[in-house]
């Protein structure tokens, strides 16, 4: 007994030592003075490699609304009603918005928490070399009164990265059921979110009428069918792009007639840009209210 007593104390002094070494304990977000938050680290290493992480209110988000988001009119009234759904405490499903860039994906995620957080959404972004962390983050929020969407901007990886493993282990691969008032919203500009390669598809089996993929693309698809509802953006045709430049030259004041004078100047644009989208229709129209005197909205962004 006393051997171990000794043994007791000489374990206390030693973790007194080891405690300045350790990162501090994260301070809780104050939750009611932000409606988005973003994960960060602060670089310090401790004894386990990484720094320590902590929720960061965010007090200025952009005044992007659903209105204002034009020609996807589809994916945004499947994404409103999925998110409705999980704000009355019904089922809904984790969403995957996956295609053209500049169409639209990670403004629509944006205008919803604008269009709901009044009703109690809250928007935690998270950076894909911090999904790692994502157990710690859902550990502190579950049981809250307030709805949160993780928003993963972008995501692509690469085969074997720890980010990808602990998405799909928080989407539906853990014993530990997800809270009820978490949800998962992700950005791509790929569908299955890794690359393929030919070697893999050189993979797939005929049997009899049937295709069977290979073991390397099974592994690739798994993450994103974890995803209950998958959203695809295409390119917008020139109508379409002439109607969102219209839209936000409209939102900076330009008349009628201004408007359908720039439309030529919009579609060059467009050309030297080498693609037609939602963004490029936004920073079109800054530019053309910029050098036009038009006025714009603080802190409005698209």
């Amino acid at each position: 007994m006393e051997r171990l007593a000794s043994l007791l104390v000489r374990a206390e002094h030693l973790l007194e030592r080891l405690e300045p070494l350790l990162p501090p304990a994260a301070a809780a977000p104050d939750w009611d003075s932000a409606v988005a938050f973003r994960w960060r680290r602060d670089g310090a290493s401790g004894l386990l490699g990484r720094g320590r992480g902590w929720l960061q209110s965010l007090h200025q988000v952009p005044a992007i609304r659903l209105a204002d988001l034009h020609d996807i009119d589809e994916q945004k009234a499947r994404i409103d009603a999925n998110t409705r759904q999980f704000l009355a405490g019904r089922p809904a499903n984790n969403v995957l918005l996956t295609g053209a860039r500049g169409c639209g994906k990670s403004s629509l995620i944006k205008a919803l928490l604008n269009e709901y957080a009044d009703a109690g959404l809250r928007l935690i972004e998270v950076d894909k070399a911090d999904l790692v962390d994502l157990p710690d983050i859902v550990e502190q929020i579950a049981g809250r009164r307030e709805r949160f969407i993780v928003f993963c901007d972008d995501l692509s990886f690469d085969a074997g990265e720890a980010a990808y493993k602990a998405l799909k282990v928080v989407l539906d691969g853990s014993l530990a059921a997800p809270p009820e008032n978490v949800l998962i919203y992700a950005t791509s500009n790929r569908r299955h979110l890794m690359p393929e390669y030919l070697a893999e598809n050189l993979e797939t089996q005929r049997i009899g009428e049937e295709i069977h993929p290979g073991e390397a693309i099974e592994e690739k698809v798994s993450l994103s069918d974890r995803f209950g509802l998958w959203l695809s953006f295409y390119p917008f045709a020139q109508d379409a792009y002439l109607d969102i430049v219209a839209h936000w030259l409209r939102h900076f004041g330009c008349p009628d007639d201004e408007i359908a004078a720039a439309e030529r100047d919009a579609l060059n644009w467009a050309l030297l840009r080498g693609s037609r989208s939602g963004r490029v229709a936004w920073q079109f129209a800054r530019d053309w209210a910029g050098t036009h005197g038009a006025a714009t909205r603080s802190g409005d962004d698209a």
